[in-house]
């Protein structure tokens, strides 16, 4: 088994991203920049394209339409081909019997909705990915470990801290990679080994697998849900109780950036050089770049610890930031502990700190949005998101931790 036609991939871009709030209001979660050159999709295409898995299905439940300009038919990681390549999978009525029509209500729900089409492929193994994930892999050396263990389920793990464990699925396996049990964002976690949502399955045991959960969960599904939810809750029990699963362990960078502290916090690793998915010019993050001019720092601006997007224009100061396409500071702002996304315009005067502010967000003279953050790791509450096209008036203040609506006036 490698990776070839018996592969195919499956990325699933999730849902709304409710806990970036604001930011997915008007997009995929996927969608998002990061480190102001790429979208968080990026990473999980260029890690199959690098590793020569060419028949790739992106799964989007949520603000389809959004992903579709950047992804371009899947060209930027050459998946735009005559047969296999890549193929957009949406929700839709009528696609499969019963439960499987509509909206999937988990990443294991909505591979029963796909069950039919991953039978059909004829594939020996399905790779299955999340799109909000910052990490590299080369799939196909966890393809080959999954072949020679003859699992049903290789699962990739991370090293994570404590805390972060809390957010994701802990695994626990023998010295040998055979995993034991896994644990659902436990509050006190055993281990800091946790699922990274990277999994290689063989695909008649995923396919064995939907079919038995869909038989046992019927008295339990609700309308279009058919109660699997999410793979730490039915599926992985149930292969760990059928079939032999495997822990292949990621013994480089991996962030889950799906809430804003750990959104932030990954863009401080980018500016402290601690992200080496950026750094492998043999295995590099392929993105659909914007084709605009060159980012400007003037005389007089203060730039430290910051990436200035293209077609940025600093006359400012810029500390421990990242500029997205098109950012604007002008002479005497500050932009501090912050994520600005394209074209944001940071008039003179005006203080951005601890802040995540989307697309075309203006904010005027002596504006102050946000505040230093009470600790070195601000957490959510500390972290001000400012949806798209907002307008912060001359000398307003927006308080740390506010969530301001897309196209909103303060």
């Amino acid at each position: 088994m490698g990776a070839g036609t018996s592969v195919i991939a499956i990325v699933q871009a999730g849902g709304q991203g409710s806990r970036m709030d604001v930011l997915t209001r008007e997009r995929a979660k996927p969608g998002l920049p990061f480190a102001s050159a790429y979208r968080l999709v990026d990473f999980a295409l260029s890690s199959l394209g690098n590793s020569g898995i060419v028949d790739v299905w992106l799964s989007v439940q949520y603000q389809a339409a959004s992903l579709d300009p950047h992804v371009a038919g899947g060209r930027p990681w050459d998946l735009d081909r005559t047969r296999g390549g890549f193929r957009r999978v949406v929700p839709e009525e009528g696609a499969g019997g019963g439960v499987e029509s509509g909206f999937s209500q988990g990443n294991a729900d909505d591979l029963l909705r796909m069950r039919d089409e991953i039978e059909r492929s004829g594939a020996e193994a399905v790779v299955v990915l999340s799109a909000d994930h910052v990490f590299a892999l080369d799939i196909a050396e966890v393809l080959e470990a999954h072949r020679e263990s003859g699992a049903d389920c290789t699962l990739v793990t991370a090293e994570t801290s404590r805390s972060e464990a809390r957010h994701n699925v802990v695994v626990h396996s023998d010295g040998g990679g055979r995993v034991s049990r896994v644990d659902v964002k436990p509050s006190s976690p055993a281990t800091t080994t946790v699922a990274t949502e990277i999994f290689v399955y063989r695909a008649e045991s995923l396919v064995r697998a939907l079919d038995s959960l869909r038989r046992e969960l019927a008295h339990e599904a609700d309308g279009d849900d058919s109660g699997l939810g999410d793979f730490g809750e039915h599926l992985l029990p149930w292969l760990l109780a059928h079939g032999d699963v495997r822990a292949f362990p990621l013994r480089r960078y991996w962030k889950d950036v799906g809430r804003p502290e750990a959104y932030l916090a990954a863009h401080r690793d980018v500016i402290a050089g601690r992200v080496d998915a950026l750094d492998d010019p043999d295995r590099p993050v392929m993105t659909r770049s914007p084709d605009r001019a060159p980012g400007v720092v003037r005389a007089g601006a203060e730039v430290e610890d910051a990436i200035v997007g293209v077609a940025c224009d600093v006359r400012g100061r810029v500390v421990r930031s990242v500029l997205g396409p098109g950012v604007v500071v002008r002479a005497g702002a500050l932009v501090e502990d912050s994520v600005l996304f394209g074209d944001v315009v940071v008039e003179a005067g005006a203080e951005v700190r601890t802040c995540i502010v989307d697309d075309e967000v203006v904010i005027a003279r002596g504006a102050v949005v946000g505040a230093a953050a009470p600790s070195n790791r601000p957490r959510d509450k500390d972290i001000t998101l400012v949806g798209r096209q907002s307008r912060i008036s001359r000398n307003a203040v927006v308080e740390a931790g506010a969530r301001l609506e897309p196209g909103t006036r303060v």
